[in-house]
């Protein structure tokens, strides 16, 4: 029960809505709600791994050099991480069925755009496109679940939609390196014609609107201006931490413009009528938790996973699809623990089963840590599908905690600051964990090469050396005697593993404190409020 204390509207949470009645026909129908938001969030989940297998094809195709190939990544992931919360506020302004389905067809359009285009100039600024609409569908769609399912079914609808996520994401690579190898790159972008297509025609018969009645009128453009400045320093700092490098002082001048945006973000959101982000929503410590792990459980699991791509094709020499294989059971059990993760929530409440995930997350990195270049298939497996039972419940319960804790009528503001939370944190944990690997590689390289008895380098040749082994590539010139070459190769992979084994360890340590985290996590007030609702 929540004490009866006069608060102001950004730290009041109301009431949960009664699910209204469908207007006619199948609108507005809770699972057929999902089913329908579920196909166009797959879409832009899938899309954020299935283009790195097509980037080598793009590169040779249109003769792009290696920073041109990056930006095909880095410019839709800026575009997205800048525009997340604002787009959940045009959500709660314009209604989420309008925001979802214009992010739909101009993702669809973007990607189709991209599959037309003859210069690597062409590529990115769809890419950028991609992100830009992709912003407008993700808190949309979470939007929409909080309006339509009761609250003693939302953590399972949160479930199922992370469960598509999950799955999206790790069968990418897979269904790209068919595309790619058997069609064209072109086909890794049309792929999300038709199914953008179906998400409109599912989302224009099927979602129907809400709006709260006290949603936001106006735009608090100061604060959007502000806030995307901030968010811009802060990724991009991230994106050219490992290129410009760590003491430089371009990458810490824009880490200080950035805590300086968000320093005068914080001074204006408490002067205007109506903020961006009203921040008596951060006095809830449950939703403030929910945000802080979600950031953590992202530099956890995409900065550790990040090297364990390279692990699998570059030490272990699997083709793309066979690396996809591989991770089927991080895949698997995250789309079997996911529902069933929502269901425990909505029992016990949040705190037992977040806390219970990082734990497993923890011990999954750690596991991570032990791999060696001649661990078997089985071990792997063994560990990943560990790392997936540990994050199911996290992607669920802290979404549900950052969501619920929410008032109604900033739902989509609390579902953009959930995608940016995991946004954030995946970089942080690519950049710190990336950095991490390279000092480790820097300081051991020189020493193991030695102790090999391999042939000296000069200081640029070692730092070439390094920057390949840090991806697990063996730098073996041309025309290198074999027995050399087999020596170059143990060295290169034996320093890079021990470089990921310290980079999991600290991954590890990230999810341990993210344990303590999960402890300050509460089921949604309006959860414990509609405990009880009648069942759909």
């Amino acid at each position: 029960m929540t004490s009866q204390t006069t608060v102001d509207k950004a730290d009041r949470v109301p009431e949960p809505e009664p699910v209204p009645a469908p207007a006619k026909g199948l609108r507005g129908h809770p699972w057929l709600t999902l089913f329908s938001v579920a196909i166009g969030v797959m879409m832009v989940a899938l899309d954020g791994t299935i283009v790195a297998i097509a980037n080598p094809a793009i590169q040779k195709d249109l003769g792009a050099s290696f920073a041109d190939v990056q930006w095909i990544t880095n410019g839709y992931f800026l575009a997205l991480a800048v525009t997340l919360i604002t787009a959940g506020k045009l959500g709660d302004r314009f209604g989420h069925r309008q925001t979802f389905l214009i992010g739909v067809v101009g993702f669809a359009a973007a990607s189709g755009a991209i599959g037309l285009s003859d210069s690597i100039a062409f590529v990115i600024t769809f890419r950028v496109f991609q992100g830009l609409f992709g912003a407008l569908l993700m808190p949309a769609a979470l939007g929409l679940l909080r309006a339509t399912f009761p609250a003693e079914k939302l953590n399972m609808a949160i479930g199922i939609w992370g469960m598509v996520i999950g799955a999206s994401t790790a069968g990418g690579p897979i269904l790209g390196g068919v595309l790619v190898e058997h069609v064209s790159w072109q086909s890794v972008f049309f792929i999300n014609v038709p199914v953008g297509v179906l998400a409109l025609g599912l989302g224009l018969a099927i979602l129907l609107d809400h709006r709260a009645e006290n949603a936001p009128r106006s735009f608090d453009i100061p604060g959007i201006a502000l806030l995307s400045g901030a968010m811009f320093c802060l990724v991009w700092a991230l994106i050219k931490a490992p290129a410009w490098g760590w003491g430089d002082g371009m990458t810490w001048t824009f880490i200080a413009a950035s805590v300086l945006c968000f320093a005068l973000f914080a001074v204006w959101e408490t002067r205007v009528a109506e903020p961006l982000i009203p921040l008596g929503l951060f006095r809830s410590v449950p939703l403030s938790a929910g945000v802080v792990l979600m950031v953590l459980m992202a530099i956890a699991f995409m900065g550790g996973l990040f090297f364990v791509t390279f692990y699998l094709q570059n030490v272990h020499g699997m083709s793309p699809i066979d690396s996809g294989l591989h991770l089927l059971p991080l895949t698997g059990m995250m789309i079997v623990a996911s529902p069933l993760a929502g269901a425990m929530i909505t029992k016990v409440g949040p705190r037992i089963p977040l806390a219970g995930g990082m734990a497993c997350t923890a011990v999954a990195m750690y596991g991570m840590s032990t791999l060696e270049a001649g661990t078997g298939s089985a071990i792997m497996s063994v560990w990943f599908a560990l790392l997936g039972l540990g994050l199911a419940p996290v992607m669920v319960g802290a979404t549900e905690v950052i969501v619920g804790n929410a008032p109604m009528e900033l739902s989509g503001v609390a579902g953009g600051l959930q995608q940016a939370a995991m946004q954030i944190g995946g970089s942080l944990g690519t950049a710190v964990l990336g950095a991490v690997m390279a000092s480790k590689v820097d300081n051991d390289l020189a020493g193991n090469w030695a102790d090999a008895k391999l042939p000296p380098l000069t200081e640029a040749q070692l730092d070439q050396a390094s920057e390949a082994v840090q991806v697990g590539v063996p730098p073996v010139p041309p025309n290198t005697p074999a027995a050399i070459a087999g020596k170059i190769t143990d060295v290169a992979h034996d320093t890079f593993i021990s470089g990921m084994s310290l980079a999991c360890l600290v991954a590890a340590g990230v999810a341990v404190v993210a344990v303590l985290v999960a402890l300050l996590t509460k089921r949604g007030e309006n959860a414990e409020a509609g405990a009880g609702a009648a069942h759909i």
